[in-house]
């Protein structure tokens, strides 16, 4: 079975192609089930081996960048948080006609996150709360200031004015446009981030944590991990949480005014690009994520 292609260009990977790049490098785990992820994640192919590992492919060269970072600091991070990430095992090189280094991660059991399969989701805007606010305090000396290795996360917010105003011009009638346009600018007038930079997860949202008995236990998809603006993880206010529980966590997180727009402005920003991009046939989990973003958030601004 193969993962579905959603980018152009992209390196088209199957189960059979895993099993031969585990033969030939690592063939102590040849003969493990191999199992197609789905929903397919929007940098990687991955395959689950066995019970307790999983191979991740990268679909470009450009998505080679997150995998380098992620080796090199979740078995820093991990020790330091709340809840189960990713920990890479061993690394595959280019073979098989397959171009790029590739990776064997620990399997982390449980459900992808939504709002029917958690049960408590003011206890869930205090443990994702507690999750960002341990990943700040980690030392953020050294660590990758945003690039094209995690899509720009962390960068001051006008830096992403043209894109987003393109993505908007793009989507015409779809969507609200007078709306969006003075959220965006609402975000805009926002004071920048003028403190130390942190660590940022980049993209918390339901397709990233998974829920074990009903509630949070793991988050995934590190491929955004970078040193910025904290506003980026503060977006999980509109990705995961309802409207009645986000008080609740800016107050667990004590988020500051700006920041909270600012991180708006982000929620905007990236529903707005994903909806550009992206279509039902090549993502359908993230467009149709995406207009829900965009429908939590405006709906703020209505009584």
């Amino acid at each position: 079975m193969s993962v579905p292609t959603m980018h152009s260009g992209e390196v088209e990977t199957d189960a059979a192609l895993v099993r031969r790049l585990l033969a030939a490098q690592f063939p102590q785990w040849a003969d493990l089930r191999i199992e197609a992820v789905l929903p397919a994640g929007t940098d990687n192919a991955i395959y689950r081996l066995g019970d307790d590992m999983c191979v991740r492919l990268p679909r470009l060269r450009s998505k080679t960048l997150p995998l380098e970072k992620e080796l090199r600091w979740l078995p820093t991070l991990a020790p330091s948080l709340p809840l189960d990430i990713p920990v890479p095992l061993l690394v595959g090189e280019p073979a098989e006609g397959y171009p790029f280094r590739w990776s064997v991660f620990r399997w982390l059991d449980g459900d992808t996150a939504s709002a029917e399969r958690i049960e408590d989701l003011r206890q869930t805007a205090n443990d994702l709360a507690g999750f960002i606010a341990a990943l700040q305090r980690v030392d953020a000396n050294g660590g990758p200031a945003p690039g094209q290795h995690n899509a720009f996360r962390g960068v001051p917010l006008k830096e992403r004015d043209e894109l987003t105003r393109d993505a908007i011009a793009s989507l015409g009638g779809t969507i609200d446009g007078p709306a969006v346009i003075s959220a965006w600018e609402a975000a805009l007038d926002a004071a920048e981030w003028d403190r130390e930079p942190v660590w940022i997860h980049g993209d918390l949202d339901f397709r990233n944590l998974l829920v074990k008995r009903g509630r949070i236990s793991a988050v995934i998809d590190f491929g955004c991990l970078g040193v910025g603006d904290p506003a980026c993880d503060v977006m999980a206010a509109w990705k995961v949480l309802p409207r009645a529980c986000r008080d609740l966590f800016r107050a667990a997180l004590q988020v500051d005014e700006a920041t909270w727009a600012r991180a708006r402005g982000w929620v905007l920003s990236q529903a707005l690009m994903a909806l550009s991009y992206y279509t039902l046939e090549t993502n359908a989990v993230l467009v149709r994520e995406a207009r829900r973003w965009l429908a939590e958030l405006l709906a703020d601004d209505t009584p």
